[in-house]
């Protein structure tokens, strides 16, 4: 088999000039319908969604077939990593109303998955994880049927925190690794690459019945044998959902892009984690760890 680490696309002087965006990850522009109605609610139950902030490229897609990630806990963040979209600064925002307005707008859109995420939070005592708690009950109460993801920072690595969010019992407990082990500290600001995987393994620990779920992006640099020692150190951990997207460079002040993959390395990928045990792997050049979200889920919660 020809070795998928030479099909990756290179750029001789990446670090001069921007590699060409191929033609796989582009975004058809869908803005009427489902979208322009989810946007409304949005704003009027003074909601951010991750989909906006972080300019994910499936915010058309998503919304259009009436799906979202709801973001948490403000617009600001503690943190500013290098690959984030996220405004970085010092938060002023914290409203005890907000479960409840996330609440309503599950109901509204008549979601039967949500997910919720938030910015990173460290001036709080918790990190916000009691808002996460809060949304988990508002959401089961307005609609039993829903299922509830949340997408949590590492809180610091706080036991307690976790533990707050894992006695609300989500239905999938998530949270990202982002890179490799070499280049996490690059890249990711405060967030360590081993306390991103005690807090994996501390959540089923907490809660063995609940699926654990991370993800990964690519094209930073890491080689093809850091991705497959990702896995491991994942599958380790004993995370149930794999996701593995293509890095975008959000603006030209972020992280610049090193490397795209093609659709079939994604696909090889793909085979790679289920090969290693996860239960569902999602992988491609525009997987986010929030797309498709209900698929992802929907043959891991019956396990």
């Amino acid at each position: 088999m020809k070795s998928a680490e030479s099909d990756i696309v290179h750029s001789a002087d990446a670090a001069n000039r921007p590699l060409r965006r191929p033609e796989w990850l582009k975004v058809h522009l869908r803005t009427d319908g489902d979208f322009t109605e989810l946007k409304t609610i949005m704003r009027q139950g003074h909601l951010h969604t991750v989909c906006e902030e972080a300019r994910c490229p499936n915010i058309y897609d998503c919304w259009f077939h009436r799906t979202a990630t709801f973001m948490i806990l403000g617009s600001v963040c503690t943190r500013a990593c290098r690959f984030c979209a996220v405004t970085a600064g010092k938060p002023t925002e914290l409203d005890w109303e907000e479960p409840g307005r996330v609440a309503n707008a599950v109901v509204q859109m008549a979601l039967r998955h949500v997910v919720i995420t938030s910015v990173a939070r460290d001036d709080l005592e918790d990190g916000g994880a009691s808002v996460f708690a809060a949304c988990i009950h508002e959401v089961r109460k307005a609609s039993p049927e829903c299922a509830v993801e949340v997408l949590i920072p590492d809180f610091m690595g706080q036991r307690e925190a976790l533990q707050t969010v894992m006695d609300a019992r989500p239905d999938i407990l998530n949270h990202n690794i982002e890179t490799v082990r070499r280049l996490s500290d690059r890249i990711r600001a405060k967030a360590k690459y081993e306390r991103t995987l005690e807090l994996l393994r501390r959540a089923r620990e907490m809660q063995p019945t609940i699926p654990t779920k991370s993800s990964i992006m690519l094209g930073v640099g890491e080689t093809w044998e850091e991705i497959l020692s990702t896995m491991d150190d994942l599958r380790e951990a004993n995370v149930s959902i794999m996701t593995i997207g293509q890095y975008l460079q959000p603006s030209r002040r972020h992280l610049a892009v090193e490397r795209y993959y093609t659709p079939e390395q994604f696909a090889e990928l793909k085979q790679e984690g289920l090969r290693r045990g996860f239960d569902h792997v999602e992988s491609g050049p525009l997987v986010r760890s929030s797309y498709h979200a209900h698929e992802q889920a929907s043959g891991v919660m019956t396990k």
